[in-house]
């Protein structure tokens, strides 16, 4: 009788301890997913300033473009009434 209670106080010993493990295996895998999700987090929220950056530089980009368009129809605007004045000068000679 003494070798069976040895032996169910053995395998009760085995079993908490396998129930142990398995219960840190489960609290490192929930820990490792919570920390994934952290990752993604931080790395969606980069992205999205990335993105916001990019769109405030491409209407800064347009703003400009627009802006040296609009520079240089006026120059040609010069170039095309200076040429005119010139051409009348030469007229009246």
């Amino acid at each position: 009788m003494a070798r069976t209670q040895a032996d169910r106080s053995a395998a009760a010993k085995k079993a908490a301890i396998t129930r142990r493990r398995n219960r840190e295996r489960a609290e490192a895998q929930t820990a490792g997913t919570k920390a994934a999700a952290s990752r993604q987090r931080h790395a969606a929220g980069h992205a999205a300033d990335q993105a916001k950056k990019a769109a405030g530089e491409v209407v800064k980009s347009a703003k400009s473009a627009a802006r040296h368009t609009g520079e240089a129809l006026k120059e040609a605007g010069k170039v095309a009434t200076t040429r005119l004045d010139a051409l009348r000068r030469e007229s009246d000679r």
